[in-house]
């Protein structure tokens, strides 16, 4: 099987951030407010365009918030399925932000992710609600939306990749995947081609060319890839509410505990997180998506180390169907979710002092601590399995998912027999 390094350096990326952004987010009311609120296209696009004007500094606040959080990398909607484009259309439309508001919004975007040394990723939709060919004559169409990706690949420097999504909506038809993607790898030969397959096809493997499947507000599994002629990533995109794009009555917010989870289950499987948040109009972020990115950034600045670089194990922790191990080289992480808090029976529910977890392993363990505090974690090892004394938080701490780091013997020095 073919493994190809910019794959490779994709899943150590870990943790993306998610942006839908563009004309409806002055509408405030989701990103398909178009199409399901019914709204004329012509008093859509008028009165939008009117309004649409993002702070100055918007792409730099997104970058920083997406660093803080610990992100690696951002996907942008660039073109959404209004049809209007963050980036610099030239002569193939004038609906885009160069003709709205004189700004080319991609490249005020890319231009933050380099300068916070994140990886920038272009969002663009295949289906489109503006462009007339798409209903008239997809073929004119397909040539259409090759030539707005082609700009894409060719004015903005590397990228980390091309996410499409909307093919799901004509699946019977043919999208000339071949030229699409082939002219990506001409240009980009290193980037990440990803074709969401929607909710209803989670984790699919599509055309040869694609580089990660999709997991969409669902938990990834670990992909079968025997037989696959290459190795293929995967990333599950997760929304905080109902909407991806800023809804201002969208209540129905996620526990920030859910999203620690989410990027936790995600590397379980070897998967990329990519959170998503709606700016409001100004490009500005709400103050509940802000607040998740910080918390965020609490839990990932503590336990990082952990995220990016390890892979996963398949080991089974006994007893403890949410608690999984990854490794990167000779070092173990064990993932603790469901820890209490404890305290005084009168402060908190639970007064136990240890949970143990155990799991089997072949190689020697020498020495486990916390990765967050560094404190030491007692074990114990016969033969093959393992069990570690996972103590709960004390008062004062509850950081959802806890790490232990496990040093093992490294295999040119372990007598156990195959290690």
């Amino acid at each position: 099987m073919i493994i190809k390094q910019y794959i490779r350096d994709f899943e150590r990326l870990g943790f993306g951030l998610f942006v839908h952004y563009g004309l409806y987010s002055v509408l405030g009311k989701g990103e398909w407010a178009e199409e399901l609120l019914s709204i004329p296209r012509e008093q859509y696009e008028r009165e939008l365009t009117t309004q649409f004007s993002p702070r100055p500094d918007w792409a730099q606040q997104l970058a920083q918030a997406a660093k803080n959080a610990g992100c690696r990398y951002i996907t942008l909607t660039v073109r959404h399925h209004d049809g209007f484009s963050l980036y610099d259309a030239g002569d193939l439309t004038d609906f885009d932000a160069p003709h709205v508001c004189g700004r080319d919004l991609a490249q005020e975007f890319v231009d933050a992710c380099r300068d916070n040394g994140l990886v920038p990723f272009f969002y663009h939709t295949l289906l489109d609600w503006h462009e007339p060919t798409y209903r008239a004559d997809f073929p004119a169409y397909l040539r259409y939306l090759r030539q707005s990706v082609e700009r894409l690949c060719t004015r903005y420097g590397k990228i980390g990749g091309i996410w499409f999504d909307g093919m799901w909506e004509r699946p019977n038809d043919d999208w000339e995947e071949d030229a699409l993607y082939g002219m990506i790898r001409a240009h980009q030969p290193e980037a990440m081609i990803i074709n969401n397959t929607g909710m209803q096809a989670m984790g699919v493997l599509g055309h040869i060319e694609l580089d990660s499947v999709t997991f969409e507000r669902g938990k990834p599994l670990p992909i079968n890839q025997a037989g696959a002629p290459k190795y293929i990533a995967s990333e599950m995109c997760q929304v905080l509410a109902d909407h991806w794009g800023y809804a201002a009555d969208d209540l129905n917010y996620k526990a920030p505990a859910d999203a620690i989870r989410d990027l936790a289950v995600c590397r379980r499987c070897g998967s990329n997180l990519l959170l998503n948040v709606g700016p409001v109009g100004d490009g500005s972020l709400r103050s509940m998506d802000a607040a998740v990115l910080e918390l965020m950034g609490r839990w990932t600045a503590l336990n990082g180390e952990a995220i990016y670089v390890p892979r996963p194990t398949g080991i089974a922790v006994e007893g403890q169907p949410d608690d999984f191990l990854l490794r990167e080289r000779s070092t173990y992480y064990l993932f603790c979710d469901h820890l209490p808090m404890v305290a005084d029976p009168n402060v908190a529910k639970y007064t136990e002092t240890e949970y143990a977890v155990s799991f089997p392993l072949e190689c020697t363990i020498t020495a486990a601590e916390w990765v967050d505090t560094g404190e030491p974690v007692t074990f114990t090892q016969q033969e093959d399995k393992v069990t570690v004394a996972t103590v709960p938080f004390t008062y004062g701490r509850n950081t959802v998912v806890r790490v232990v780091r496990l040093h093992t013997r490294p295999a040119e020095n372990d007598e156990r027999k195959g290690v």
